[in-house]
């Protein structure tokens, strides 16, 4: 049976299989090299911390990306809860 509601991924997720996995870099050197704390990296990572303009705007100049990359991926997670919690309702 395929699932009728499934969430977009977190972009922590896609932070960490689309760019840091494949480019073989730890979380501390991302960190270190987008001048954050290490904390901010590993929560984005594990969807504990909802992407931030900020952080969008340091990992597309960082992976050559736009900024609008990773902050959709965050609208479009945050759009998919919202509609999810009013169909409940």
């Amino acid at each position: 049976m395929i699932p009728k509601y499934r969430l977009p991924v977190h972009p922590g997720e896609v932070l960490l299989e689309e760019f840091i996995i494949p480019r073989k870099i730890s979380q501390m050197e991302l960190a270190r090299r987008i001048k954050v704390p290490i904390q901010r990296v590993n929560t984005l990572i594990n969807g504990k911390r909802d992407m931030s303009p900020e952080t969008a705007i340091l990992l597309a100049m960082f992976f050559k990306t736009s900024p609008e990359f990773w902050m959709n991926l965050q609208t479009q997670r945050d759009l998919a809860i919202a509609q999810h919690r009013l169909a409940l309702n």
